[in-house]
């Protein structure tokens, strides 16, 4: 019993309210961060021309598999100057790793020979009882969003676009994947709408990220189940 009470904590607190982790930005900025999970991959060069058509910069979360898979499209993404941080040697639900995995999972960043900060989004956002512990002790800041553009569904770019677009808010931290065929059309969508609106997409960094505050954990609790 004790232990369910555990895995239940995570997943309210954690993942849901996201309480501790980075989030979005100030509401009074004219900037959100557009990120990028499961990367690199076939897709990255079509992204990397759109981002800079635009002239912007994003964040990155990459996999250890997909960094090994494709060497050159990781180098791209550095050399352009974006923000590089962890999505875990595994894509797996933090429930699903024993402790031992879920410590080499966090352990891993593809900058860990540079300074940090050194930043880790869970896959799903998921998180473990261990996982915030864990990532004190590798040095690591979780890092979750507040606008997902759905790109995993079968919807197609422009309904994509505009409802994240409509979900938007300044200081948004908005999440992309690195893989769909139709990321690529829905980014330059939502950055057209960005500038539409007077907003300017920039990394994590650069936003920057704020720690989720008690009350910010509150609104989406209610916004993760429906309150």
């Amino acid at each position: 019993m004790a232990a369910l009470a555990a895995v239940a904590l995570a997943e309210v607190l954690g993942r849901a309210a996201g309480w501790g982790a980075l989030g979005p930005g100030d509401a009074d900025t004219n900037r959100v961060a557009v990120t990028f999970d499961d990367g690199p991959s076939d897709q990255t060069p079509a992204l990397l021309e759109v981002l800079s058509r635009h002239g912007v910069r994003a964040t990155f979360f990459v996999t250890a598999p997909a960094c090994v898979a494709h060497p050159a499209e990781l180098r791209s993404l550095l050399d352009a100057g974006h923000q590089i941080e962890a999505h875990g040697r595994w894509h797996t639900h933090a429930l699903l790793l024993p402790p031992w995995r879920e410590w080499a999972q966090l352990r891993w960043h593809p900058r860990a020979a540079d300074s940090g900060p050194h930043l880790y989004r869970p896959p799903y956002g998921g998180h473990s009882p261990l996982t915030r512990l864990l990532a004190r002790v590798h040095g690591r800041r979780v890092a979750l969003w507040d606008v997902e553009g759905r790109d995993w569904t079968h919807a197609d770019a422009a309904t994509l676009a505009r409802q994240t677009l409509e979900r938007t808010r300044p200081g948004s931290v908005i999440l992309l994947h690195d893989g769909p065929a139709v990321t690529p059309a829905l980014l330059n969508r939502l950055l057209a709408g960005l500038e539409t609106r007077g907003l300017t997409a920039v990394t994590l960094n650069e936003l920057p990220a704020r720690r989720i505050t008690l009350r910010a954990g509150l609104g989406r609790l209610r916004a993760s189940y429906g309150g």
